[in-house]
């Protein structure tokens, strides 16, 4: 045989190896938790202050209560 009529036959059985059956997609998974630390660092001074500002909103109406109740 020639060399040229070898060649088409090895050419198509290297492109038909190369196709193959895309992998199958991977299932739906939920993403991994993610630090929080950051997250946390963030929040705790903001819960702070809103436990302080309510702590104040109590008092102040405390104080309004019993200045309401002197007055009268």
């Amino acid at each position: 045989m020639k060399p040229r009529s070898l060649l088409l036959p090895c050419l198509a059985v290297l492109v038909l190896g190369a196709c193959q059956r895309p992998p199958p997609a991977p299932t739906e998974q939920r993403p991994e938790p993610q630090a929080t630390a950051l997250r946390d660092a963030v929040n705790a001074p903001l819960d702070k202050a809103r436990d302080v500002q309510a702590t104040v909103d109590a008092s102040a109406a405390k104080q309004d209560a019993d200045i309401e109740a002197a007055t009268q």
